[in-house]
C-alpha cells in the first residue's frame, strides 16, 4: 500500500460491521456489466447488501452510466464482441471519474475469444480489484492453468503467488476465490481468508455475486474518514463479509442447493444488518 501500512491494521468483528453500516449509510450505486446467467443474482446481492445495482449495458449508454455510479462490476461470462466494447467505454469512463471498477474475467483461458476480450480490457482500463478461481488467476498470471467452461480444473496450489504477480503488473488487489481465499496487495503481500462454507459452489452464480459484493463494498475505499481506506482493505472486508454469509446460511440447515441459494440470499441481507459478532482476526492471516 503506498502508506506503507498493514491492510490487516484493527481488522477484527468492529471494524467489518462499520464497514457494513457504512455501504447502508452510502447506498452506493453499482453499475453492473455482467454476464446474462447471473443477472438477477448479482443483481440482488447488492440490494441485500445495501448498494444499489444498475445493469446499464447498453453501448449506447454504458458510459454515462460509468461514469456516474459509485462502482462499476465488469464480468466477461457471455461478453459477445459489442459487449466488450461498451464494457471498455464503461471501464474507461469510471477510469476518468476515479469510480473504482472490478473485473471478473469469467472462464479465462477457455477459448481464445475470451483471452482476447479480458485482454483487451486489461490494456484499456486500470481496474482496482481482479477476481477469478485459481485458473483464471493463474491463467491471468501467465501460468499453465486449466478452466473448462468457466470452472477452474485441477490444483489451487501456487494462486498465492500468481495473485501476487498479477497485483503487482496490474496495480489491482487481486482476489483468487477457492476453499481458502486470497487477497493480494498490489503493493506486495497476501492474506489468506478462511470464512466460508463449502455449500457456497453448489449454485451457479456464487462467483459472481462475489465480484459484486467486492464492488459494492470497494466503492467505499477512500471516503473520507471512512472504514476502508484502499482496494485491499475493501477486498478483505467483502471477501470475509461473503463468507459469513455463507456460514450462516449452513447454518439453517437448509434441505438443498435451491434452498441453500435461498439463505444465503438472506443470510446476506442479515449479515449486512447484525453481523455476527465472531473473532475473525485469526481467520484473516498473512502469508
Amino acid at each position: 500500500m503506498s502508506d506503507g501500512s498493514d491492510p490487516l491494521d484493527a481488522f477484527d468483528a468492529e471494524r467489518l460491521g462499520r464497514t457494513l453500516s457504512a455501504v447502508g449509510e452510502a447506498s452506493p450505486l453499482v453499475h453492473h456489466l455482467t454476464n446474462d446467467v447471473t443477472t438477477s443474482e448479482t443483481a440482488n446481492v447488492t440490494l441485500h447488501w445495501g448498494g444499489l445495482p444498475v445493469m446499464a449495458d447498453a453501448p449506447a449508454e454504458a458510459g454515462d452510466m460509468a461514469a456516474g455510479a459509485d462502482a462499476v462490476v465488469i464480468n466477461t461470462g457471455t461478453a459477445s464482441r459489442p459487449d466488450v466494447d461498451a464494457m471498455v467505454d464503461a471501464g474507461e469512463r469510471a477510469n476518468e471519474a476515479g469510480v473504482p471498477v472490478v473485473l471478473d474475467p469469467v472462464g479465462y483461458g477457455a477459448t481464445p475469444h475470451r483471452v482476447a476480450s479480458v485482454g483487451r480490457l486489461l490494456d484499456a482500463v486500470a481496474f482496482d480489484v481482479i477476481k477469478g478461481n485459481a485458473g483464471e488467476i493463474r491463467g491471468l498470471a501467465g501460468e499453465e492453468a486449466t478452466v473448462r467452461g468457466v470452472e477452474s480444473v485441477g490444483e489451487e496450489s501456487g494462486v498465492a503467488a500468481a495473485a501476487e504477480a498479477l497485483a503487482a503488473e496490474t496495480g489491482a488487489a487481486v482476489v483468487a476465490s477457492g476453499e481458502v481465499d486470497v487477497v493480494a496487495d498490489p503493493d506486495g503481500g497476501a492474506y489468506e481468508v478462511a470464512v466460508g462454507h463449502e455449500r457456497m459452489g453448489t449454485f451457479v452464480g456464487s462467483g459472481c455475486m462475489l465480484a459484486s459484493t467486492l464492488g459494492t463494498i470497494g466503492a467505499l475505499a477512500g471516503s473520507p474518514d471512512g472504514p476502508v481506506e484502499t482496494a485491499t482493505e475493501a477486498a478483505l472486508a467483502a471477501t470475509t463479509a461473503y463468507g459469513l454469509a455463507g456460514e450462516r446460511a449452513a447454518e439453517a440447515a437448509p434441505a438443498g442447493p435451491a434452498s441453500y441459494r435461498t439463505a444465503f440470499m438472506d443470510a446476506v441481507a442479515s449479515t449486512a444488518a447484525d453481523p455476527p459478532d465472531v473473532d475473525i482476526g485469526d481467520r484473516v492471516t498473512p502469508i
